[in-house]
């Protein structure tokens, strides 16, 4: 009798199969993009803004002071600036406070007076950060100027509650964020408005696309306009008035252009198993065995009993089986695939698990017969 697992695995190599078929008679055609998703242009993009900062207004759940000293200094700082000092040898061990680090990211063109959202995150030992609030924390950029202010009520998404050394907890609870909670102090000057000329910088290195960006913006803006400098950097011409250098990058970012077949790769994650590959992999025919060893040690534990009167100790010991199984792994032949459903229908009758299409795949790559670039993440 054929299990749910059975009839999913067989309709989808029937689905594969179906796809290798019409893979054969409609040829692939180039992927369309526009010019704002392949490139982008130097000089306008986000900055990193830091800052340190303590969190109050925490139930119990605050840094411990003895094991993080550098919280209680913080305090006895901001303490100072609102004119209140401590007396000498005084301690403070407050459970309500947490240390923390600000992040966000300011875009470009950014004016002061504009909002950003930010992201807080503890660096003691607080057990949350639910109901705190941010104090005043000037975020610097690479720097060491402050470019924006930081102020608010945390929003942490998760919960958790714990008595008599039980714990439960959903998400977590060491980081949140405030939405709109960074004030810009200071706009970050780009070069968009100087020179004659403009620079693309392509997302990903390749000759094929900078060329294509550069027939693109010369069929629609004039010979001579664009002109592709590597496989990275186009240069443009672009308007001196700030007026007609915007509307300029406004329609050239629209423009659309053929984009042809990306290099074969794929993507294998050692981690989680998970395998991906484009339309370009390819398969040589080649053949290809692989079993399966497991190795299965149980341990269980004896209790020795010493017979009566005689003087012995009671004692535990273990009886430790181990036992070595090996599953049969058969010789398949594995016919050359020029698409990519042929490939997935091909590993498919290996039968084999994501991890052991890690094997099989750098196998293949070795031997030649995997026409595809491999990059573990």
């Amino acid at each position: 009798m054929q299990t749910a697992t059975d009839k999913l695995l067989r309709a989808l190599i029937g689905l594969a199969a179906l796809l290798a078929s019409a893979a054969l008679w409609w040829p692939v055609e180039a992927a369309a993009a526009r010019i704002k998703e392949v490139a982008a242009i130097q000089g306008v993009r986000t900055n990193a803004l830091t800052g340190y900062g303590l969190v109050v207004g925490l139930d119990g759940t605050g840094d411990q002071t003895t094991q993080a000293p550098y919280t209680g200094q913080s305090l006895a700082a901001m303490l100072q600036q609102f004119g209140v000092i401590l007396p000498q040898g005084v301690t403070m061990q407050p459970r309500n406070i947490a240390a923390v680090m600000v992040t966000a990211q300011l875009p470009a063109f950014a004016q002061p007076g504009q909002q950003l959202d930010i992201a807080v995150s503890s660096v003691g030992n607080a057990k949350s950060l639910r109901g705190g609030t941010l104090i005043t924390t000037p975020l610097r950029g690479a720097d060491g100027q402050v470019y924006a202010l930081a102020q608010g009520n945390l929003i942490v998404g998760g919960a958790g509650a714990s008595a008599g050394g039980s714990k439960v907890q959903i998400n977590h609870l060491s980081a949140g964020r405030i939405p709109a909670g960074a004030l810009v102090e200071r706009s970050v000057p780009t070069p968009l408005q100087n020179g004659d000329f403009i620079q693309l910088d392509l997302n990903a290195a390749d000759f094929n696309t900078a060329r294509a960006v550069a027939r693109a913006i010369n069929k629609a803006k004039g010979a001579g306009v664009a002109q592709a400098m590597d496989g990275r950097v186009v240069r443009v011409r672009a308007p001196n008035d700030p007026d007609e250098r915007v509307n300029f990058l406004a329609d050239m970012e629209n423009l659309a252009l053929d984009l042809a077949e990306p290099a074969a790769r794929i993507v294998i994650n050692a981690r989680t198993g998970s395998v991906v590959m484009n339309q370009a992999v390819t398969l040589a025919a080649c053949a290809v065995a692989h079993g399966n060893l497991s190795v299965t040690i149980s341990s269980t534990p004896q209790v020795s009993q010493p017979n009566a009167l005689s003087g012995g100790q009671t004692q535990v010991t273990e009886k430790v089986d181990i036992a070595i199984k090996q599953d049969p792994g058969s010789l398949i032949q594995l016919p050359a695939g020029a698409k990519l459903a042929d490939v997935v229908k091909a590993l498919n009758s290996l039968g084999a698990t994501p991890q052991d299409l890690l094997a099989i795949l750098q196998a293949m790559k070795t031997a030649g017969a995997l026409n595809a670039e491999l990059e573990v993440i």
